[in-house]
């Protein structure tokens, strides 16, 4: 099972990067070994992210997913086949144990940060569980979300910023967020992607600005992230969920090598 341990590296950070949503195998499987490909070379650790399943779209119209089985079908794939520990969603209570048999991090979205029934349900699992920030907290509340995994008797926990609302349309990124979060004893990740969304637009579709998919990411590793988690996809805009904020996998390379020589100017 996958630990922490397996995830923290001293000389380098981790990786939760992947595709917004399970849209097929074929997308998943090129980009779950592209990744792994990359991240090998440079040795950081990795763990493949999709969503099985979009459950907080703005229009029902918006695609959710291919089906929860047939999605949690090809998450297990990846994990099997190619040898990458995932993670994925989860959104009720009853979602836990049964998503728990298919991805090793079980990853609590933003808007339910503080619902404890999910949370309780998550910890009980014994898979790590990774906890968005609420865009409406602040980081110092963070402890008391944690806190209710261990009182659950799992202490595999992850702490994720995602930006802060900032008036109707924008986030905004604190990085003061990341060393007062460590301060609970719990690694801290930058999700980059998902800061730079632009929410609440008046077409019903989240814009973004993935032009500055560096910039964040450069701050995040400068103010001693220990992951980062990066929506990347062949195509962004043909990707059928938040490919306005995506990272083109071409440019991932590039990228982490970049990352990778800031955090060794830091150690």
């Amino acid at each position: 099972m996958l630990t922490l341990n397996d995830l923290l590296k001293k000389e380098t950070f981790f990786l939760l990067a992947g595709p917004c949503v399970i849209e097929n195998e074929a997308t998943v499987l090129h980009i779950a070994e592209k990744i792994r490909t990359i991240t090998d070379i440079l040795g950081i650790p990795y763990v493949f992210k999709a969503s099985y399943k979009k459950a907080n779209r703005s229009s029902v119209a918006s695609f959710t997913g291919i089906g929860d089985e047939a999605a949690l079908k090809i998450l297990r794939k990846v994990r099997e086949s190619l040898n990458i520990p995932t993670v994925t969603d989860i959104h009720e209570t009853h979602d836990a144990e049964y998503v728990a048999e298919y991805a090793d991090i079980l990853q609590i979205p933003a808007f339910l940060c503080r619902q404890t029934d999910l949370l309780v349900a998550a910890a009980k699992t014994g898979r790590i569980v990774n906890v968005k920030k609420g865009q409406f907290l602040s980081p110092s509340a963070m402890k008391f979300v944690a806190q209710k995994i261990v009182d659950s008797g799992n202490d595999q926990v992850i702490l994720t910023e995602r930006g802060t609302t900032f008036g109707y349309t924008d986030l905004v990124v604190d990085y003061r967020g990341i060393p007062e979060m460590q301060t609970f004893g719990f690694p801290v990740v930058m999700d980059v992607t998902h800061s730079l969304q632009q929410p609440n637009q008046a077409s019903g579709v989240s814009g973004g600005l993935p032009q500055m998919i560096e910039t964040i990411a450069k701050a995040a590793i400068a103010a001693g992230s220990d992951g980062l988690f990066i929506e990347t996809h062949p195509e962004p805009h043909k990707a059928l969920s938040d490919g306005a904020n995506m990272l083109k996998l071409d440019l991932l390379e590039t990228l982490l090598e970049k990352l990778l020589r800031i955090k060794k100017a830091i150690s």
